[in-house]
């Protein structure tokens, strides 16, 4: 049976050319201002999953190239 794409999480994510996915950090929408400078700008930049996820990743994403 042919595999599908989950489109949820292909729509949350994004796949480098070298094959690392991103994700948007948490914590963006509200309640930002009671944070620390050095906080707010890290949720700028997208966060790497964790190695752990990778089998999990293949598996929803099929036809991407996840190293």
């Amino acid at each position: 049976m042919k595999q599908k794409t989950h489109k949820a999480l292909s729509k949350r994510v994004k796949i480098t050319a070298t094959g690392k996915v991103l994700k948007r950090t948490a914590g963006q929408d509200h309640f930002n201002s009671r944070e620390p400078g050095k906080v707010t700008r890290n949720k700028r930049s997208d966060k790497p999953f964790a190695a752990a996820k990778k089998k999990t990743l293949k598996a929803l994403l099929p036809n991407t190239n996840i190293t």
